[in-house]
């Protein structure tokens, strides 16, 4: 029995240069780690075989009928450096289904072996990357913040070398495209205009349908960026490595990597541990999301008419990315703080709760859930501070209706902390998928009371704390 999905494979049908065609390298003993039922019911998938066809599927043994196995090419700056050509290292697209609701969807393989672009790796990845971004990824989904999702993650049999030997694993992702900013890159660097134009073209048609010229179609990603950057800071989320190849066109977010939510709330949190220089910590976010963007303007000038013209106009854009990111974030900043209208001193309100967070190491995520319930004032060391802001923050509630009730729509209990994950990879590893299955449980529901999961509302012990998140490969 195989699996039946709706196959219409549009990228590669674009020209050859966009890609390498190839089909995932097999391995030893595939077993299924994790399949996630509900994403896969979206997709359109009946029939579900058992779980040893499924780890055959998903661990690109044997693929399913109708996929046109390819890596994808594209360039980008990674950490401001620019690199000519990357692309899929340690990736395969399976290809694209049509999901229930009409919509496109590629399906990846995620160290499914390596590719002409995977630069001297071996195209692999072990069990904690996998299972990391399996988890992380369905709890943003859960946060209503939009990203790449898990489909199945399939432990490989075979062990990989990284400081030490550690167990493979691939994880299989959905995705609205792998179109990136990167991907425009390539070409541009290039000077190939014509692949340029068509990728434009492709990437209009299939995200932004009615979008007609490159101006419109740069202000379309950048107001999806804006927002889903804002989403990610007002849940406490860093990223870690917004490289321009990791900027999706499509507005999700990509690469769960050395990504982090944040317990003690500073804005200057960096976890990644190749970002020592603190380019992608919190508070840049927004700055670096306009650097790539500005990025990807510049791919789109050769296609205007009076490229002088262009320059301008996108300069103009580009420059107003961070004042979009940050009208997003106050609409959601007022949520989360129950209001549900906008008054001019809203803003510094806001800001001095913040500054207070950072002086006393409150918890990002229990302090605003603790506004809905009233013990905020538990989460600082100086009450008498909070005290003189709560007094500032009532008198502003009192033009709101049922603030309570936006207070718990906005504001998650439940969020995918660092030492809870890193205990989950411990225990999977060890053979344990106990600690994974009941975080997937939780964490799909964020915004509820879960009595019974008050555990995994605790910050850290000293001891437990991570310090630093590392890079998937």
């Amino acid at each position: 029995m195989t699996l039946a999905l709706r196959f219409d494979n549009s990228y590669a049908r674009l020209p050859g240069d966009f890609f390498t065609r190839l089909a995932p390298t097999p391995v030893a003993a595939p077993r299924l780690m994790a399949f996630n039922a509900g994403l896969a019911d979206e997709l359109g998938l009946t029939d579900i075989p058992d779980g040893a066809t499924l780890a055959a599927i998903f661990s690109g043994n044997t693929p399913p009928q109708g996929a046109a196995p390819l890596a994808q090419v594209y360039a980008g700056h990674q950490f401001g450096g620019f690199s000519p050509q990357l692309g899929d290292g340690r990736a395969i697209l399976l290809g694209e289904v049509l999901d229930r609701a009409g919509r496109r969807r590629d399906i990846q393989l995620k160290g499914s072996g390596p590719t002409p672009y995977s630069r001297m790796g071996d195209g692999r990845a072990w069990v904690g990357p996998v299972l990391r971004e399996y988890v992380v990824s369905e709890a943003m989904h859960a946060l209503r913040i939009p990203t790449t999702r898990a489909l199945a993650a399939v432990a490989t049999g075979e062990e990989i070398a990284r400081e030490t030997m550690l167990p493979g694993a691939i994880l299989t992702r959905v995705a609205a495209s792998h179109i990136r900013v990167g991907t425009f890159q390539y070409f541009f660097a290039r000077r190939d205009h014509e692949s340029l134009k068509a990728l434009a073209e492709y990437a209009m048609e299939r995200h932004y349908p009615g979008t007609e010229s490159p101006e419109a179609f740069l202000d379309a990603v950048i107001a999806r960026q804006a927002r889903l950057v804002a989403l990610w800071m007002s849940v406490g989320f860093i990223h870690g490595v917004m490289n321009t190849d990791n900027t999706t066109i499509s507005g999700e977010t990509i690469d769960y990597g050395p990504c982090a939510f944040m317990d003690a709330y500073h804005p200057g949190t960096v976890y990644s541990s190749i970002d020592r220089g603190g380019r992608y910590a919190f508070q840049n976010q927004p700055g670096i999301i306009a650097w790539n963007l500005a990025q990807f303007a510049s791919c789109l000038v050769p296609l205007m008419p009076d490229e002088d013209a262009a320059v301008a106009r996108f300069t103009e854009m580009v420059n107003a990315v961070p004042e979009r990111v940050e009208a997003e974030w106050l609409a959601l900043m007022r949520a989360k703080l129950g209001l549900g209208t906008a008054q001019a001193e809203d803003e510094q309100l806001i800001l001095d709760l913040l500054t207070l967070m950072a002086q006393n190491q409150a918890d990002f995520t229990n302090t605003f859930r603790a506004l809905a319930t009233g013990t905020a004032r538990d989460q600082f060391t100086d009450r008498d501070a909070f005290d003189a802001w709560a007094t500032r923050w009532q008198q502003r509630l009192e033009d709101e209706a049922d603030p309570q009730a936006r207070m718990r729509a906005a504001n998650p209990a439940f969020i995918p902390r660092n030492h809870r994950v890193e205990q989950m990879i411990e225990a999977a590893v060890a053979g344990d998928m106990a600690p994974f299955e009941r975080l997937m449980q939780v964490l799909a529901r964020p915004y509820d009371d879960q009595p019974e999961a008050e555990d995994l509302t605790r910050p850290p012990l000293p001891s437990e704390a991570v310090q630093a998140t590392f890079c998937g490969t």
